[in-house]
């Protein structure tokens, strides 16, 4: 099972919020998901939650980050001042 790490919409009708999940990557944009890593509010541009040392976690067992969600972990790391241990 190939393991991504990707933006699932949960948002109402023009207010997308995301979901940063973990998903087998055979799977629905917005279907189930293994673990819910953080939540991204895109009209506010802001994190409502979001959860850098599960993402180390998943990416360390070989999960596969999206364009959008490398993106989101460099302003996550840049905008908190988050440095790898």
């Amino acid at each position: 099972m190939s393991v991504k790490i990707r933006l699932s919409r949960v948002g109402a009708k023009n207010t997308p919020i995301y979901r940063v999940v973990a998903v087998d990557s055979k799977k629905k944009r917005d279907g189930e998901y293994l673990d819910n890593l953080g939540t991204y509010d895109a009209i506010h541009s802001q994190f409502v939650q979001f959860h850098a040392d599960r993402i180390d976690k998943w990416v360390a067992k070989g999960a596969i980050l999206s364009d959008s969600v490398k993106r989101l972990y460099r302003l996550y790391k840049r905008t908190h001042g988050v440095t790898k241990a």
